[in-house]
């Protein structure tokens, strides 16, 4: 197991106060934890922690060990910025996470023309649709469309992700267009069981509707619910830039155009601000300036000079 790793999840733990707590604050299982304490200890050579039902407590050894394990991090943490300092020439791989939609028809092309512009960068690209552990994983970036981030982690909002509702001709013509949000609780909706609700939300005169929805298909995949509504076996809740190229060939009709669903925000989250790499944090600023918006981008870049709090990324 990585010694690292195992060095962040026994400061969590003391941090933190249990194993529980810690579990929570790195984004990992219950055992995992005690995966990697079981091994700082047998690194160690001793037991690092009293452990009782309601707390834990560093024993000698642990104490000393803490030490160490701090310092460790420090020195982890330092080696990228030594390696990676200069913001006019970058360098060095980055691991950056993201959906398959997001990757294929937003990410791809701004991760293309960040390498042409720093030619010594490369990137790992992770493509998953659930969200990955950033210290585990060692994810430099991780690229998520939600409006619920972990509050242990950074993030920068990048833009929105706009969604469109969508059917086939053939679905249509055999069971009519849905008049209203509440009448979609009568059709056969493709469910993406990532979010975990059966709930869609939409907006409506200023304000949000929920209606609860209901079908023969779930999947975790929304490309597999795209296809699946292109067969004509349901309404699928979409991201624009997935649906997009179909709707201009007519294979799929958006519907209810005049009550959107809600967008969901784009967001950059990463691990720490602390000794951010060059590369990172030109990357970063890349993607600020690829998803803004055409209009808002030179007043941006204007507003930035002048006020640089306004760059400034939120817990």
């Amino acid at each position: 197991m990585d010694r690292i790793v195992a060095a962040q999840v026994f400061v969590a733990i003391h941090e933190r106060g249990s194993m529980a707590a810690a579990a929570n604050a790195l984004g990992m299982s219950r055992p995992m934890v005690s995966r990697y304490l079981a091994e700082m200890e047998a690194w160690a050579g001793a037991r690092l922690l009293h452990r009782t039902t309601r707390s834990v407590g560093l024993t000698a050894a642990g104490a000393e060990t803490l030490t160490h394990c701090e310092q460790l991090l420090a020195a982890a943490q330092a080696v990228p910025a030594v390696a990676d300092v200069d913001l006019d020439e970058p360098h060095g791989l980055l691991r950056v996470a993201c959906s398959q939609s997001m990757g294929q028809c937003l990410l791809m092309p701004a991760l293309a023309d960040y390498m042409t512009r720093y030619p010594r960068t490369s990137v790992e690209l992770q493509v998953s649709n659930d969200s990955v552990d950033l210290v585990r994983e060692r994810i430099d970036l991780a690229i998520r469309i939600t409006d619920r981030l972990p509050p242990q982690l950074i993030a920068r909002r990048l833009g929105a992700c706009e969604s469109v509702l969508v059917a086939s001709p053939a679905y249509l013509r055999r069971h009519g267009q849905p008049q209203s949000v509440e009448s979609l609780a009568g059709h056969n909706c493709l469910i993406y069981t990532h979010f975990g609700s059966d709930q869609w939300n939409f907006t409506l005169g200023g304000r949000t509707v929920g209606v609860r929805v209901g079908g023969k298909l779930r999947a975790n995949d929304p490309g597999v619910l795209l296809q699946a509504a292109l067969e004509g076996a349901g309404i699928a809740l979409q991201p624009l830039h997935a649906a997009s190229p179909w709707l201009a060939m007519g294979r799929l009709v958006a519907l209810l155009p005049h009550c959107p669903p809600r967008a969901l925000g784009v967001h950059a989250v990463y691990a720490s601000r602390r000794t951010m790499s060059a590369s990172l944090r030109t990357l970063l600023d890349h993607l600020t300036r690829w998803f803004a918006p055409p209009d808002v981008r030179q007043g941006r870049q204007s507003a930035a000079s002048l006020h640089p709090e306004l760059a400034a990324d939120s817990v």
